[in-house]
């Protein structure tokens, strides 16, 4: 059953809806200074005074434990509460658990870039726009807080206990993914759901993951975000700010450089997964018209595991790479997806 603790917790995110019990009140402090004193941290660093990026990063620390108690109490709802009591309070503690994992990954990648320019946020949005209570002060301090349609969509019919963590992708995960594309353990990383047969050449043929991700990897890895479950990493969100000068470098020294690597004879003798991911880099990647570019000059990549049944989880993803855009001065954002592709086209309008 739920501890004592647990259930004062619980008590005091929902307090009343303009009043906050002292852990509510914990995380909207922590992240209003922590969003307002972004400057004081980054890599490298851009503050003079070294005192101010140890406050930082001592208070982001607190924040994450606070997060990170929150979506475990979550998880423990779900296993300990009765049916009942379930189905009434789960919808209000899930949209915390999804805006948390959002906020507490944009938090960890706001300690790890260099903001040059002050954070963007929205007009004011109208007050019917976001809802009352902690969730809507918490979208309030995200970047993206005024598009509505992130936020509101229904929780799921079964409620799941699974944890999961959100965070940037780490210097080490690309240095792994690099050098090791296309090895089994880090298909895990890029394209966790990918099927290998136990005969392919893996060490000669490039695998899908590098399809999807490699160009992000190489030109655009700030903007790079990796969903876990208990089971290992489970989805990821990529992008680039500007797409235009994205695209162009990708197709001026990226592709010509894995077109060399890997050439084309090589999907000879290779399994069906080698021959698609071949076949991928030695097309011709279709032309985004510029009137797209200029108004939505951003590109964004996600996807999921099929295991991860949870939307919400999806959601966060989504949030949290558009914060991180906008954050840097995006207006608008665009993704590619192949119109035979039915699992991404379903993915992306899940998401709304």
């Amino acid at each position: 059953p739920l501890t004592l603790e647990e259930v004062r917790m619980l008590v005091e995110l929902f307090y009343l809806p303009y009043h906050h019990g002292p852990r509510a009140q914990h995380l909207l402090e922590h992240f209003r200074w922590l969003r307002a004193n972004s400057l004081s941290v980054g890599v490298p660093a851009t503050a003079s005074d070294a005192c101010g990026g140890t406050q930082w990063r001592g208070q982001a620390q607190s924040f994450q434990l606070l997060c990170a108690q929150t979506c475990r109490l979550h998880s423990r709802f779900v296993s300990s509460a009765g049916r009942a009591l379930l189905y009434d309070l789960h919808p209000y503690l899930w949209d915390i658990r999804n805006m948390l994992l959002a906020a507490s990954a944009f938090v960890l990648w706001l300690g790890c870039q260099s903001i040059t320019a002050p954070m963007l946020l929205g007009r004011d949005a109208e007050p019917w726009a976001r809802r009352g209570g902690l969730f809507g002060e918490l979208q309030a301090l995200l970047p993206v807080g005024n598009s509505c349609d992130l936020f509101y969509h229904p929780p799921p019919l079964f409620p799941s206990s699974q944890l999961y963590l959100l965070r940037p992708l780490l210097p080490l995960d690309k240095v792994r993914a690099t050098a090791q594309w296309g090895r089994r353990r880090l298909v895990g990383l890029s394209f966790p759901w990918a099927r290998l047969g136990s005969g392919q050449q893996l060490s000669t043929v490039p695998a899908p993951s590098g399809r999807l991700l490699g160009s992000f990897l190489s030109l655009s890895p700030e903007y790079t975000f990796v969903l876990e479950d208990e089971g290992g990493p489970c989805g990821y969100a990529a992008g680039a700010l500007c797409a235009e000068g994205f695209l162009q470098q990708r197709d001026s020294s990226w592709l010509p450089a894995i077109r060399h690597k890997y050439p084309q004879d090589l999907s000879a003798g290779a399994a069906a997964l080698g021959q698609e991911a071949l076949l991928f880099f030695h097309a011709e990647p279709p032309a985004v018209p510029l009137p797209v570019l200029r108004r939505f000059p951003s590109l964004v990549q996600l996807g999921t595991a099929p295991r991860v049944l949870d939307v919400g989880a999806s959601r966060s993803l989504a949030i949290c790479l558009l914060s991180a855009l906008r954050a840097n001065g995006s207006r608008g954002v665009f993704c590619q997806v192949s119109a035979t592709d039915r699992q991404q086209l379903s993915f992306y309008s899940k998401l709304g």
